[in-house]
């Protein structure tokens, strides 16, 4: 496929804008912390402490950031300049609530969160004993390995950070290889929802879609789906709606009602989502004029009656 054009390049900080070489610290070891601080390392930062629970959390540590050691939070906000608060979004207020009631919070540390939900004013607590807060989201997927350290090269970030702060926060973003792109504090769960949408969905989409080939008969569901699906992100990146192709873009009716016919018998576990992507794309192709008025009503006709039956039917053992 052809790769989308690379984003332009963006000329170095000045030496000026450059934080200083700091001490990392992380609190959270899941699959972002770690690979951001290696990234940092990369940079010329020095990882000095990171805070990990579970078996898995300690094996990526070690992994990703060797011979650092492993302590309590509090110990990390003691030894490093900067941390990231890498911990899942629902856990991030009470985390800085906690460390700015213990007193961990040193004033004039970086505290830099990776939430995509939250900007800024969850850090509130930590502010106000004098930590300089930071939103730096990486949108990316990781796996929690070495690979994820490279593809943070040309990465954008969704950063909110407050206006004395900016040109950090841009530094740093740009000393780990990503692209910043600033995100206003209440457009924050907007922002996260846009990639949840698109990505998250994404991989049920596709895991779905290699579970139905490979009953189908396919052997390699992976080698077929990838040629078409990365040609079909390549024309929707490029191109947005007017990518569109298939049965419910072009308006056939018959097709659509087959393919839901033999995902209740094989699969009724995916008839709901096909129906409600179904109709998505068809009110989408018909506001950008690829499905003609005239083909759109018996298909939403077919889609309306099977999404009654797909409510009241039997849902099987896919359920």
């Amino acid at each position: 496929m052809n790769a989308p054009a690379a984003p332009e390049p963006r000329p170095e900080p000045r030496p000026e804008d450059r934080p200083a070489r700091l001490t990392v610290g992380v609190v959270g070891a899941g699959r972002v912390g770690p690979a951001l601080a290696a990234s940092l390392q990369l940079a010329g930062h020095r990882p000095v402490a990171v805070s990990a629970v579970s078996d898995r959390s300690r094996r990526r540590a070690a992994e990703l950031l060797p011979d650092v050691p492993v302590v309590e939070p509090a110990r990390v906000l003691a030894l490093a300049d900067l941390v990231l608060l890498t911990v899942p979004d629902d856990a991030l207020p009470g985390l800085v609530e906690g460390l700015a009631d213990t007193g961990a919070v040193r004033p004039g540390q970086l505290l830099v969160h990776t939430s995509g939900r939250y900007g800024v004013q969850v850090l509130d607590p930590a502010r106000r004993a004098g930590a300089l807060p930071l939103a730096l989201h990486p949108a990316m997927t990781f796996t929690g390995t070495a690979v994820d350290v490279q593809r943070l090269a040309g990465c954008s970030f969704g950063v909110t950070a407050p206006d004395e702060l900016r040109l950090a926060a841009e530094a740093l973003v740009i000393e780990m290889g990503g692209e910043p792109e600033w995100i206003a504090e209440d457009a924050r769960p907007l922002y996260h929802a846009a990639l949840a949408l698109g990505a998250n969905h994404l991989v049920t989409l596709v895991a779905q879609s290699m579970e139905l080939l490979r009953k189908a008969g396919v052997a390699a569901p992976d080698r077929m789906l990838g040629p078409l699906l990365g040609a079909a992100l390549d024309n929707a990146l490029r191109s947005g709606d007017a990518a569109l192709t298939g049965p419910v873009a072009r308006g056939d009716a018959g097709t659509v009602a087959a393919h839901v016919a033999e995902l209740r018998k094989h699969a009724p576990g995916t008839v709901a989502g096909y129906l409600a992507m179904a109709r998505t794309t068809a009110d989408r192709a018909l506001a950008h004029g690829l499905l003609k008025p005239e083909l759109a009503e018996d298909l939403l006709g077919v889609l309306a009656a099977d999404s009654t039956t797909a409510a009241d039917g039997p849902r099987g053992d896919d359920r």
